[in-house]
């Protein structure tokens, strides 16, 4: 290179000289209305030449000393980078071993580098959040929110510490900004689906979860919401009939069967909004029908309580005999006769249904309870004794429970969904001792 521009310098010199000798006259040179300068024409080339060769100078100093200070800037931001990156990996693994002083400092440290390192505040967020100190975290995420106000993790976070102070309202609005953006997103439509059901805001549930029910990506999925979505359609019936909206009422629970035929909440439901309106007759006519169409026990038992209390046990005991001859081996059916023979002091008649009831691999201890009280009631006392020795031995509750069929929860109150799954239509009478421990 020194080569070539030594020889472009010299080619410049002979340049010079031989224009020098073609023009010898001078030129006149107007810097001003009054400063007028004569120079050789050589001499006005070479101050062109000396100018722009100071104006590239300067060009090229400026250019060079831009790239040393951005090198420098890139050299530091990359040393700081670096060091942030080590921190928070240091955090993380501190975090996965429980050491949260240790990942809380590194975190703490790595804002000491970089205010607005996101992560690192919603890390020491969460670390807050789980020791419940629900300020400081809501603090933490409040300003990784400034930095990125549109962070669906960020807005996740704030909807969790919301949830976490019973501050429902403003997880709410949280969670409808992540939808304003991505009005298809599950995880928000299911997180704000669980908040309104906190709410009993049921009206706003279902139509929810009819956008739930668009959303989901396979068919197995939209299955499964759409049988959520009768439960929630059950919910606003019981919701609208414990607050004496009985036509809301109704009409929930008969969109219920409709599309659902064995949905028993809901036939007790519709049950309790005739009772409600003095059609008691029609009531228990509408469950008799629930009956045969569902065989469920449940609703024989209500059918039950209802004409015990109207003193019509006659029909009562006719419906339990139909229904054993259409199913000769419905144990639980003999069972719960038995046990309405026995209510109505009919002991004989108790004695011999219940004595065909089969307790082989079945340890409830109702049946021999009830078999140990018709035997001390005919002076059996060495047989009431066995009976009574069985109940003992299982040391199980003496009376029927609910359970569940899909999560085998069990209860001493019926409802219409499962307290520990939260699915619907689930309860069964624990006549065979199904249920989990």
């Amino acid at each position: 290179m020194g080569k070539i521009a030594l020889t472009v310098f010299v080619a410049f010199l002979l340049a010079l000289g031989y224009l020098a000798v073609l023009n010898k006259e001078p030129i006149t040179f107007t810097l001003a209305p009054k400063t007028v300068y004569e120079m050789p024409k050589i001499a006005l080339i070479l101050l062109s030449s000396a100018v722009g060769a100071a104006i590239m100078l300067l060009y090229f100093f400026i250019r060079d000393t831009q790239r040393f200070i951005h090198s420098r800037q890139y050299q530091r931001k990359q040393k700081r980078d670096l060091k942030v990156q080590e921190l928070y990996s240091k955090a993380l693994n501190s975090i996965l071993a429980d050491n949260e002083e240790e990942a809380r400092s590194a975190l703490e440290e790595i804002l000491q580098e970089e205010p607005g390192h996101l992560d690192a505040m919603l890390r020491l967020g969460d670390i807050s959040a789980g020791n419940k100190d629900f300020a400081k975290a809501f603090n933490y995420y409040k300003k990784a929110k400034e930095i990125q106000p549109q962070n669906p993790e960020v807005l996740f976070s704030l909807v969790r510490v919301m949830e976490n102070t019973n501050r429902v309202s403003d997880a709410l609005l949280y969670l409808d900004e992540i939808l304003d953006r991505n009005p298809e997103n599950l995880t928000a439509l299911h997180a704000k689906r669980s908040l309104l059901e906190k709410k009993d805001e049921w009206d706003e549930v279902i139509s929810l979860q009819r956008t739930i029910i668009k959303s989901e990506h396979n068919e197995k999925d939209r299955q499964r919401e759409q049988e959520n979505l009768l439960g929630y359609k059950y919910e606003q019936g019981r919701y609208s009939l414990e607050n004496g909206q009985n036509e809301k009422a109704k009409k929930a629970f008969r969109t219920i069967l409709r599309l659902e035929k064995n949905f028993i909440p809901a036939y007790l439901g519709l049950a309790e909004v005739m009772l409600r309106g003095g059609e008691t007759e029609e009531a228990i006519g509408f469950l008799e029908k629930g009956f045969e169409q569902t065989s469920s026990v449940i609703i024989l038992a209500r059918i039950e309580d209802l004409l015990i209390n109207l003193g019509e046990p006659a029909r009562l005991i006719r419906l339990y005999k139909n229904a054993l001859s259409k199913s000769p081996q419905g144990q639980s059916l003999r069972f719960f006769l038995g046990k309405l023979y026995y209510r109505l002091e009919m002991l004989d008649d108790a004695f011999d249904i219940l004595l065909t009831v089969d307790s082989s691999g079945v340890a409830y201890p109702e049946l021999h309870q009830l078999l140990g009280n018709i035997y001390l009631r005919h002076q059996q006392w060495n047989k009431a004794v066995e009976e009574f020795k069985k109940v003992i031995d299982i040391k199980k509750p003496f009376n029927l429970l609910y359970c569940c069929e899909s999560c085998g929860y069990s209860s001493q109150e019926w409802a219409g969904r499962c307290a520990n799954c939260k699915l619907w239509n689930s309860y069964q009478f624990n006549f065979y001792g199904s249920c989990k421990a």
